[in-house]
């Protein structure tokens, strides 16, 4: 972390920053991405406009990082010592109506993700990086451990088979993403794929 980033985030507790996060998300779900802005933000928080462009230099960085504090801890801290337990427990950490709560927030934030390039540059920096990160070292302990194949093609692929199965879900079946769904997803589909065990 830099040294500009470091002074900027120690002016606020981690409580705090944990309110804030929380009322950008309830803004983001009343709102939407376009309508949200650092004034409603400043206002729901009892904040000012200043203190919120200090701490986080705009709407595309705030919202991002509210999005990254929602999530359930770090995926690659999930370790059960096979790649299909880690993979199920990553799905069972949100249950099914939170994850419905996620997917009709996250169907609206790529909406706006491909009309602003501020916020695409946010997401992929703050979010999708380091979580295709964390993600590739679940992966990695799996091939390390003789799991999977280094050479197996899908390796590539397995955050967009995972994304893909999530994002899918309810354009193709009209029903939201469920644990049960996910776990049977990736027995199915993911496993086999990676020439993985299913058992």
């Amino acid at each position: 972390m830099t040294e500009v980033a470091t002074a900027r985030r120690s002016r606020i507790t981690p409580e705090r920053e944990a309110e804030l996060y929380g009322a950008v998300l309830d803004l983001l779900r009343e709102v939407g991405y376009d309508a949200l802005t650092m004034d409603a933000v400043a206002a729901r928080t009892r904040s000012s406009k200043a203190t919120l462009y200090r701490q986080w230099g705009g709407k595309p960085e705030l919202v991002a990082k509210a999005i990254r504090h929602n999530k359930p801890g770090n995926i690659a801290d999930v370790d059960t010592g096979t790649l299909r337990g880690d993979l199920q427990a990553l799905t069972s950490r949100e249950d099914d109506c939170t994850m419905q709560q996620n997917a009709a927030l996250m169907r609206g934030l790529f909406m706006a993700v491909h009309a602003n390039p501020e916020l695409l540059q946010a997401f992929k920096e703050l979010l999708i990086e380091p979580e295709m990160a964390e993600f590739h070292r679940v992966v990695q302990r799996a091939v390390d451990r003789g799991e999977v194949r280094a050479d197996c093609p899908a390796l590539d692929y397995v955050v967009h088979m995972l994304v893909g199965a999530f994002a899918t879900r309810t354009l193709i079946d009209d029903r939201p993403p469920t644990q049960e769904f996910l776990s049977s997803y990736i027995d199915a589909v993911v496993l086999p794929a990676l020439g993985a065990p299913v058992d």
